[in-house]
């Protein structure tokens, strides 16, 4: 990740500074039709997502609104995200992992500069300084954080986020065994920018106590009480690279 974080770091920042809006009501169908049928339903969905992504393109992100523009880079990467699953599935891979280049190799070409899932991520996505992104972000692995139903949308887009997150630690991000928690390995790898969003991307690691108080404010009241007064031991989850999509 590290190169990938300093190949980033040459692209252009994102600047949204216009008033423009982006319809991804195409998105909609194709999440349904995951959260229906499983991945062999997304892989009859590649064509649809292809069609998504090149209309995508066509658009100027600095010409939107800072939300519109982060909603619009986030389903994107998403987007993206899904059309790696769906190869990876028709190949009968067992993770996006076995696919060449999958993270970074080009995905789509916005503003005549052609972008990989890396440097959606780590040049536009986190440049936000948002760290509630990390909760929003699909890998196509069992261990990543569970795909949201619908697209984000810059009308509701910090709730949204916020559900993200509290819908990740909930749903396994932060699993309490004992006197210890356990934390997805995603807050290992992205601490520095959980306990300090400003520096967003950042390579400086983070304590992993700091990492878990700066997230009981989405945790459940009774955890984030227990973390707060010292009382848990922190630890990381192992990840879990196999092919996987699980959307609620």
């Amino acid at each position: 990740m590290g190169l990938s974080v300093l190949w980033s770091l040459r692209l252009s920042r994102p600047a949204p500074k216009g008033n423009g809006r982006v319809d991804h009501a195409s998105f909609a169908p194709i999440l349904d039709h995951l959260k229906s049928g499983g991945l062999p339903h997304l892989v009859a969905k590649q064509d649809e997502l292809a069609t998504y992504i090149s209309r995508l393109e066509q658009v100027d992100p600095d010409a939107l609104t800072p939300d519109e523009s982060l909603a619009y880079w986030l389903n994107l990467y998403n987007a993206g995200a899904l059309r790696l699953v769906a190869e990876a599935y028709d190949r009968n891979l067992d993770t996006v992992l076995r696919i060449p280049g999958g993270f970074s190799r080009p995905l789509a070409t916005v503003s005549g500069r052609k972008l990989s899932l890396d440097a959606i991520e780590h040049a536009k996505i986190r440049r936000f300084k948002d760290p509630r992104i990390h909760g929003s972000l699909v890998c196509g692995s069992a261990s990543c954080p569970t795909l949201r139903y619908e697209p984000f949308d810059a009308s509701r887009l910090h709730d949204q986020l916020d559900n993200q997150m509290r819908a990740f630690l909930a749903g396994g991000g932060a699993v309490l065994m004992g006197d210890k928690l356990l934390l997805s390995r995603i807050f290992r790898w992205f601490g520095g920018d959980i306990v300090r969003p400003h520096r967003m991307p950042t390579f400086i690691p983070a304590r992993p106590d700091s990492i878990a108080s700066a997230l009981t404010r989405w945790m459940r009241s009774d955890l984030a009480d227990r973390v707060k007064g010292g009382e848990l031991l922190i630890a990381f989850q192992p990840y879990d690279w196999s092919l996987g999509c699980s959307i609620a």
